[in-house]
């Protein structure tokens, strides 16, 4: 299983962005999405989940300007982010626990799965 996110880049303060990450391989179901954050000397903290029935959480820096989805049949999660500011600059990570089965051992196992990163950055 291999995430692949996209859609970072350079925006001035107050302006929007859309992540979008797309998971492939083989994926029997997809549990919790969600989307995280590491700014350089910082550890990596949540911005949003979202269940496998669409009940979304957001951290409470990013309530009510960033919205979390996903599609299930395209088996991917999109953040879109309004109102940026300065400090959300960092390498958003998209993630899912994905539910998958392994040819190799004939078993199925639910494992976790970070996207590459794709970089945030904030002009003042």
């Amino acid at each position: 299983v291999q995430l692949r996110a996209s859609g970072g880049g350079l925006v001035q303060d107050g302006g929007s962005l859309r992540l979008s990450c797309a998971a492939s391989g083989i994926i029997v179901s997809i549990n919790g999405m969600g989307w995280y954050r590491q700014a350089p000397g910082k550890q990596r903290e949540l911005d949003a989940t979202i269940t496998s029935g669409g009940i979304p959480n957001y951290a409470d820096s990013v309530k009510g300007r960033f919205t979390i989805s996903r599609d299930n049949a395209k088996r991917t999660v999109n953040l879109q982010m309004n109102s940026l500011k300065p400090e959300d600059a960092a390498v958003y990570y998209c993630y899912m626990n994905v539910q998958t089965y392994r040819y190799d051992g004939g078993y199925y196992a639910t494992l976790d799965y970070w996207g590459q990163g794709t970089q945030v950055t904030v002009s003042s």
